[in-house]
């Protein structure tokens, strides 16, 4: 099964978006999944359903950071690295999806009650959030072949 494979099923059996993207990779990260899904919680629904940054794209930069993010809050070259690979993949998710903004991939006007929807066959039907949570892992899973931030996506 695939990374994108994986974060897909996890979202299917009821993880947000942001959930799915990162415990597809807790392995390669060396993060448990209770952690990873903690972690990531904050970040379904656009961020607690505020339909802001796309939770699959969240979940994607979680990941990103704990493999490649810099730790040291004086290294300015890393940090313009990162930023850059944020930057890049940002550019690689809004040119497979068209926008990383939930209520713009979702067709929605603004926020929506905290209360998550059922997770029903109509649920699933109307979402294209597997899309975007399989594009999410396809760029984490490229980032981790490569091994260099630098050279991927």
């Amino acid at each position: 099964m695939t990374k994108s494979e994986q974060a897909v099923e996890l979202f299917k059996n009821g993880y947000s978006c942001s959930q799915a993207v990162l415990l597809a990779f807790a392995e390669e990260l060396n993060l448990d999944k209770e952690t990873a899904a903690k972690m990531a919680s904050s970040f379904g629904g656009g961020m607690g359903r505020l339909r802001e940054v796309c939770g699959a794209f969240s979940g994607l930069l979680m990941a990103a950071g704990l493999k490649f993010g810099p730790s040291d809050p004086k290294n300015i070259a890393a940090k313009t690295a990162h930023y850059a690979l944020v930057q890049k993949l940002a550019a690689e998710f809004k040119k497979k999806n068209g926008s990383i903004i939930c209520r713009e991939l979702l067709g929605l006007t603004g926020p929506q009650p905290p209360t998550p929807e059922p997770r029903t066959a109509q649920y699933y039907k109307k979402r294209p959030c597997p899309e975007m949570i399989a594009c999410a892992a396809e760029l984490m899973d490229q980032l981790l072949r490569a091994q260099t931030p630098a050279k991927s996506v």
